[in-house]
């Protein structure tokens, strides 16, 4: 064998190597992350929104979230139920192969409770998800007006 082909056997027995490390700490993102700040300074609940993207080969579940900003934070999902909104907690988010989760108004969302200081428009804040199995994935927030 000629000094090129060792070194291509070379980096590729390397990459085997690497496969399962790279899968195993494969984890997904937190895209384009908002809080809306409620149109009252005396609420003490804001909703979290953004796109969770899971570009791992397995699916990843989220069983909880916390923020340091906050005293409690929970995954809600709004449902039209008899014609009525109903919000409600979910237990866990479940993230499939290659695919994502929109938290958004109306649907699944942060619900972001007892914040701890005064937090201003602009500013941005850490949300830490914990994954089934083990694991953080940290999002980062910024927070926004309300829209009225």
């Amino acid at each position: 064998m000629n000094a090129l082909a060792y070194r291509f056997a070379a980096v590729a027995f390397i990459l085997i190597l690497c496969a399962p490390i790279a899968a195993r700490d494969c984890r997904p993102q937190v895209h384009e992350g908002w809080v809306r700040m409620p149109p009252n300074k005396t609420m003490p609940m804001m909703a979290g929104f953004g796109r969770i993207v899971n570009r791992c080969k397995t699916p990843v579940n989220i069983m909880s979230a916390r923020s340091p900003s906050f005293g409690s934070v929970e995954l809600h999902e709004t449902r039209v139920v008899d014609g009525i909104n109903r919000m409600r907690p979910v237990s866990e988010l479940r993230l499939p192969p290659d695919g994502s989760a929109v938290l958004k108004p109306g649907g699944m969302h942060l619900m972001l409770m007892q914040p701890g200081a005064a937090l201003k428009a602009g500013s941005k804040i850490v949300i830490e998800f914990e994954l089934r199995g083990g694991g953080m994935l940290l999002g980062e927030f910024q927070l926004r007006k309300p829209e009225l």
